[in-house]
């Protein structure tokens, strides 16, 4: 950035603001102004003006402020609280950071719950979860070869999967259409994201349906999940609970000359245990189908495996938005809290609790991923957050680098000036928040939240991934988003 730049945004910064959010110790944060009220310096883009250029139906939320001393140097409508999507992970980050640790670790346990004599266990094989969100199946096999390098060839008692190291969810939203893979079940045992590898190709006049659970090492097969293809046009997916088992159908007329797709489990802790005992019978282990177990496992502990570390949880979590990690690891930080959560709306809200009163930020969350959109935040809430001491002072690492352009496709960020930034987005939803770091200057917070909920509500009934339109109002929506960064960082 050349120093006419620098001069013009210091400029904004010492003249034109106003204050955003207070200073330590307690960063007790004062309200950034009244709704629908606006604040813009000399010199900075109309936003109103720009997302009705950019053909932004709905409503749009913008705050830039100076990220230490909280002082505002645009906003507009910043109090009004909308959808966030996933940028709702910064704060889900920040949470597990503070109560769970950087170094924390799940582990992954598989108990003998009897005598060994002669290759038998005379008891129970127990595959205990801890509420791993990056479980894989590359991570099942030593477990698997561990178990018969113990000796055991076979079991007199039930091969029993523990999942209630989490509460467990059926789905994130319940509003999402069934086979979205992004919204799968979620228990204290997890597998591959609990998304199952659905694979077809053509076979004559027919088709080869298979599904796996396929990692690096490993592609077992899976009763878990099983599909049907079917004459029929729409819906391309049906699904229905089988008690113990997905069962999906296809439309064949969709399935063109072969592909593949993955496909939200239902059943993640019975899905990692079809899949752990195909890996033991690959090590000459045989073992019943595996049972649900409601009490807290005992016996000797055969073989653990221990997750990556939280911070490297984390930093994958952010980079591919997954999720199930974000629930995972939000709920693991409320029952760390000594809060009793019966599911992800009771975890939320602990959440809600922490950030005010940690950070003095209000917001209504009822996710920790942001897929569900009735969660809410408004741009002054989310610039205050991102803006806390606290959070300013390790968050931006985790954050993924954001290319500025102008307006003839020239890069405006790299050496001097940087953007470290969370994408979020549905259908009818986006939103971009984090950091506008300057070499030699203060940083800066920004938050661009838009959302039409209106015709979010209308989509819901569509059957295609992406409704009608909404492709394009999302193009429209990251326009606004490099032109406002554009004109931020070019002055």
């Amino acid at each position: 950035m050349n120093m006419v730049r620098r001069r013009v945004l210091a400029g904004l910064v010492a003249t034109a603001a106003s204050p955003v959010f207070a200073g330590a110790p307690a960063r007790s944060l004062r309200p950034i102004a009244r709704p629908g009220s606006a604040v813009r310096a000399p010199g900075l883009p109309d936003i109103a003006a720009l997302a009705e250029q950019a053909g932004i139906s709905g409503k749009v939320g913008v705050v830039l402020a100076e990220a230490r001393s909280g002082r505002v140097i645009q906003s507009h409508a910043a109090a009004m609280r909308m959808p966030p999507a996933s940028v709702a992970k910064v704060m889900t980050t920040c949470y597990a950071l503070e109560v769970l640790g950087a170094t924390f670790e799940y582990e992954t346990r598989l108990f003998a719950e009897g005598d060994i004599s002669n290759g038998i266990l005379d008891g129970n094989l127990i595959l205990a979860g801890s509420g791993d969100p990056m479980l894989t199946t590359d991570d099942l096999g030593p477990l698997a070869k561990a178990l018969a390098a113990a000796g055991i060839r076979e079991i007199k008692g039930e091969f029993q999967l523990w999942q209630n190291a989490l509460p467990y969810q059926h789905d994130i939203d319940p509003d999402q259409l069934p086979h979205f893979g992004y919204n799968p079940a979620l228990s204290g045992l997890n597998l591959n994201s609990n998304v199952v590898h659905f694979e077809w190709a053509k076979a004559g006049s027919d088709y080869t349906l298979t599904m796996d659970a396929r990692s690096s090492r490993y592609r077992p097969d899976v009763s878990v999940a099983r599909m049907t293809a079917e004459d029929r046009d729409l819906p391309v997916y049906t699904y229905e609970d089988g008690g113990d088992y997905d069962q999906w159908t296809v439309a064949r007329s969709a399935l063109g000359n072969g592909g593949a797709r993955g496909l939200p489990v239902r059943y993640p802790a019975l899905f990692a245990g079809d899949v752990f005992r195909t890996l033991a019978a690959g090590e000459g282990v045989n073992l019943p189908t595996g049972r649900i177990r409601a009490a807290a496992p005992r016996g000797a502990v055969i073989a653990s495996h221990k997750s990556r570390p939280m911070s490297e949880i984390l930093r994958l979590m952010l980079k591919y938005s997954t999720n199930l990690t974000a629930e995972a690891v939000g709920l693991k930080a409320s029952l760390a809290r000594g809060k009793r959560v019966a599911n992800l709306a009771a975890s939320a809200q602990e959440m809600a609790r922490w950030a005010l009163e940690t950070k003095g930020i209000a917001c209504q969350p009822v996710d920790h991923s942001g897929l569900g959109d009735q969660t809410r935040i408004s741009a002054a809430a989310l610039a205050r957050f991102l803006g806390h001491s606290e959070v300013v002072g390790h968050l931006p690492p985790f954050l993924k680098e954001v290319g500025v352009f102008d307006s003839d496709g020239r890069p405006l960020t790299g050496k001097e000036t940087k953007v470290f930034a969370k994408t979020g987005t549905l259908n009818f939803v986006s939103s971009l928040a984090g950091y506008i770091q300057r070499e030699g200057q203060a940083d800066l917070v920004f938050a661009i939240l838009s959302a039409d909920q209106d015709r979010r509500a209308l989509s819901r009934d569509s059957q295609g991934e992406v409704p009608p339109g909404a492709r394009r109002w999302s193009d429209n929506a990251r326009w606004l988003q490099q032109r406002l960064l554009r004109e931020w960082i070019d002055g």
